[in-house]
């Protein structure tokens, strides 16, 4: 991935100055070179966003492929929020103590926790994105830089909204809302959401509130998709598709990092739901379940939002 590229109209702020960054001309293109401060670089944003469908290459490596931002300290330490739920408020918003690092001339090198020892090119491509390397593999991550201050925490929970989804082991229902019409959703109690190579799929329970999850009986089950709304990011709906009972439609709120809210528009129901048994997915493999972020995009849904409060 890493051939002659065009430059084009590159905004570099004074820290990508060209003490940091490389150019050889060859004919009218460019090569782009390292930047040999990497130290400087990766320090000057507080939380680097993993954008994983910006991904190029068929390679992997494992840490940033299971980040959904990554941090480094000015001390050789570097962070990672693995978890969209406490996404924030872990580690003062930078996450997890994962790995150790040292930039030196071009290559950033991670000695990680659980995955060894890594090495990275680090590229500038604009005045808030930066391009991680790795050569082995032929596989390029983008990274783009914030602040804490001025992250977008509601706009990463919308975009990657099917992991929230699923760093519970199950979802109880706590609140019904007595207005709607009886229907079938009425007595399932417990959602769970979960995903495979080929499909996204859930299960769901009709045993009593407070049932503890080791003891849940799975009644019902089936696919599940979320999709984006046309003119309307902040909404996103979700269909429950039975297995030999036909489909279920919601609006999907996010109302914290442990309670969501279902519209079931047929119904004019409420549901409020809440996260049991949380999947924290810490730096050692010994004691989580493995998760991998892959390249998504949600099919869109042309409705208009039908919860007017």
């Amino acid at each position: 991935m890493k051939n002659i590229k065009l430059l084009f109209g590159f905004l570099f702020i004074t820290l990508f100055a060209t003490s940091c960054y490389t150019e050889v001309m060859i004919g009218d293109d460019y090569i782009d070179e390292p930047v040999l401060y990497v130290n400087q670089v990766i320090n000057s944003s507080e939380l680097w966003y993993v954008d994983i469908n910006a991904t190029i290459g068929n390679g992997e490596v494992p840490f940033l492929q299971r980040a959904f931002t990554i941090s480094f300290d000015d001390f050789g330490t570097m962070y990672a929020n693995n978890n969209i739920v406490g996404l924030g408020k872990t580690g003062y918003g930078y996450g997890i103590s994962v790995a150790t690092y040292a930039g030196n001339n071009g290559i950033l090198e991670i000695n990680h926790d659980v995955y060894g020892y890594w090495e990275l090119e680090v590229y500038v491509t604009n005045n808030s994105t930066i391009e991680l390397y790795h050569r082995n593999s032929d596989t390029s991550y983008f990274l783009r830089g914030y602040q804490i201050s001025n992250f977008d925490y509601d706009m990463l929970f919308y975009d990657n909204i099917q992991y929230f989804l699923q760093e519970y082991t199950a979802w109880e229902k706590v609140y019904t809302s007595q207005e709607g019409v009886l229907n079938d959703f009425d007595s399932e109690n417990f959602i769970q959401f979960l995903a495979s190579d080929d499909r996204d799929f859930f299960r769901s329970s009709v045993d009593q509130t407070g049932t503890s999850i080791s003891n849940l009986q799975w009644n019902f089950q089936g696919n599940y998709q979320v999709y984006d709304v046309t003119n309307d990011s902040s909404l996103k709906t979700i269909t429950l598709s039975y297995d030999f009972f036909g489909d279920d439609y919601f609006e999907l709120y996010v109302l914290n990092d442990s309670r969501i809210e279902l519209y079931h528009p047929s119904s004019g129901t409420t549901y409020e739901f809440k996260g049991k048994g949380y999947i924290q997915y810490l730096k050692s493999e010994s004691n989580t379940t493995d998760k991998k972020r892959v390249k998504t995009s949600n099919s869109i849904m042309n409705v208009t939002r039908q919860k007017t409060s």
